[in-house]
């Protein structure tokens, strides 16, 4: 099977100056932003396979990621990626009380 192209066209209203990229831009902004959140989850907690499917138990377990990645971002004391900090609070209880206490 062929790849289908699909063309959709949008209109916006804005008080801002600026041209056609400017505008597209901004328009594009917050998706790149749930885009990188959600490859951060996948990454550093592997949300993709999850197998959990019952009740509400995706939802509170996405919320949990969620809150455990806010917590690891502003960690100040480790340079390191966030899924080393994971790992490192997993294993370190001394690591772990700073990333609760941040």
């Amino acid at each position: 099977m062929g790849t289908q192209v699909q063309r959709q066209q949008q209109c916006c209203l804005s008080s801002a100056g600026g041209g056609a990229e400017q505008i597209a831009r901004a328009a594009r902004q917050p998706w790149g932003i749930e885009i990188g959140l959600h490859w951060v989850l996948d990454v550093v907690f592997r949300e993709d396979e999850c197998r959990v499917r019952r009740d509400r138990a995706p939802e509170n377990l996405a919320l949990l990621r969620k809150l455990a990645l806010g917590m690891l971002k502003p960690e100040p004391t480790s340079r390191s990626s966030f899924k080393a900090r994971r790992k490192r609070a997993a294993w370190d209880s001394a690591y772990l009380g700073k990333v609760l206490a941040s």
